[in-house]
């Protein structure tokens, strides 16, 4: 069979301008931290730092409170739902008119694929956008009783897998429900919702709607900690969602968690084994594995074990990992030094622990932070890289005898986010669904999202929805029915 040689198709940088530093986004404009404190973010694929970035002190976190507070007061909480839609409509077709600026961006500023950036992320934002802009005249009829009140202030912080997409998750329900919004970006991905407070500008948002306040884990501490904060949506680990929670306890203030994951990919021997192995692919690698609902554990019928994991394998070997911003590349870059040290560390524990190692042979660039697609097999559910989030390129493999084999395995563990059935029996996938305890079953796919359908987990991937109706009922207080 004859090999291809692609030749490097990179996408412009010019199409977007990246500032050598940025300020704060509060009330409608950016502005300078009183600390005058700063952080760098970097290009993880080549480690070039891209901005330095200011960080968020307690006053500035104030002010940003302070501006939301003033801006739902006077502004966004009595403005008629038909207006808000307006604004929001407006956001979403800025956002699909700068969509290659978008992408450019966001994969220079988190190390993922061109292709996923501008395919994925960008046109999935915008996406959110036009949906919600069609509920913000229709809260009475969403089902939560005659004339739902938003809460207020929302305090939003996202993580760095998605940054473009978790900012739309979280700020469009929030204004189409009549909630203004702090939004804190992950540390390492601060760069599109920066460029995002610019396109608010353009929208002509009204000052103080939308804050962005960029900073690190501090700053997202006195952020949901704060007194004048109503609403918390938070994505991220478990470890912090969980601090969260405890901080939370006995306030007045509602939240959201959406944490982490250990999806179950579960192909059984009738399966569309080409379409399950594209699915598995897309699943863990094509993104480097650094979403909560990877499928980092996959479960196979034993009867088709061999044969699936060896196609696996010859799909692995004509992935292309290198630069993120070529249009060819299939696997992009690490997001951070501490993301790549935790997952170097958990797969050294997975040999460690006797499992079979097998690693995707490619040439790995001489800067950035870069983790080859890897397979284990001959994991039990006793293996660490079978229990814990490990969020990169990396897959366990075990196998099963029965359905039922399979559905406590697959919920032989303390997460619950999603999870993915392979077969062509629509009873199967039925039965399935109802078995296994994951917010999101996919079937015949994975890793697919729509803004009309709720996103979430049980048990210790988090509580609450994000996405679709359902997605709204986090940012109302329900009416009298």
């Amino acid at each position: 069979m004859p090999s291809f040689e692609y030749a490097p198709a990179p996408e412009s940088r010019a199409v977007v301008d990246i500032a050598s530093s940025y300020g704060l986004f509060i009330d409608g404009e950016f502005t300078e931290p009183v600390d005058g404190s700063t952080f760098k973010t970097v290009n993880p694929a080549t480690e070039e730092v891209l901005a330095e970035v200011s960080e968020a002190g307690q006053a500035d976190i104030d002010r940003a409170v302070a501006a939301a507070r003033r801006a739902h007061t006077e502004v966004w909480g009595p403005m008629p739902g038909r207006e808000r839609a307006k604004y929001l409509f407006r956001i979403a077709r800025l956002l699909a008119e700068r969509s290659r600026e978008f992408a450019v961006l966001e994969t220079l500023d988190n190390g993922k694929p061109i292709r996923e950036s501008r395919d994925v992320d960008v046109p999935t934002a915008a996406a959110h956008f036009f949906y919600y802009a069609g509920w913000a005249d229709k809260l009475d009829h969403a089902g939560y009783g005659p004339n739902p009140r938003p809460h207020g202030v929302a305090a939003q912080v996202i993580p760095w897998n998605f940054p473009l997409l978790m900012l739309a998750w979280k700020i469009a329900p929030a204004l189409a429900a009549g909630n203004t919004v702090v939004l804190k970006p992950a540390e390492t991905t601060p760069l599109s919702a920066l460029l995002f407070a610019d396109l608010l500008l353009q929208a002509d948002l009204p000052p103080g709607v939308v804050n962005i306040v960029t900073g690190a884990r501090e700053t997202g501490s006195m952020l949901v900690t704060h007194r004048g904060v109503d609403k918390i949506a938070f994505t991220g680990s478990t470890a912090v969602g969980k601090r969260i929670a405890r901080e939370l306890a006995g306030t007045r203030k509602h939240a959201t968690l959406e944490l982490g994951g250990k999806a179950a990919n579960i192909v059984f021997d009738d399966a569309p084994v080409d379409q399950a192995i594209e699915g598995i692919v897309n699943g863990i690698y094509f993104n480097q594995g650094q979403v909560c609902c990877a499928g980092s554990r996959l479960l196979v019928q034993e009867s088709v074990a061999e044969e699936v994991v060896e196609r696996l394998k010859s799909r692995l070997g004509t992935l292309r990992l290198g630069d993120p911003m070529d249009k060819n590349t299939d696997v992009g870059a690490i997001n951070s030094p501490q993301q790549l040290e935790r997952i170097t560390r958990l797969a050294d524990a997975g040999t460690a622990e006797g499992a079979t190692r097998w690693t995707a042979a490619c040439e790995i660039p001489a800067t950035g932070y870069w983790f080859a697609p890897t397979v284990f097999t001959d994991v039990s559910a006793a293996h660490q890289i079978a229990r814990e989030e490990i969020f990169g390129p990396v897959l366990s493999v075990m196998t099963f005898r029965t359905p039922q084999e399979a559905v406590a395995k697959a919920n032989n563990t303390p997460y619950g986010l999603s999870a993915g059935v392979w077969t062509e029996k629509g009873s199967r996938i039925l039965w399935m669904a109802d078995q296994l305890r994951a917010g999101v079953v996919w079937a015949n796919t994975f890793n697919r999202f729509d803004p009309t359908s709720p996103f979430g987990g049980y048990k210790e991937s988090g509580h609450g929805r994000e996405g679709g109706r359902h997605g709204l009922a986090p940012y109302l207080i329900e009416g009298a029915h």
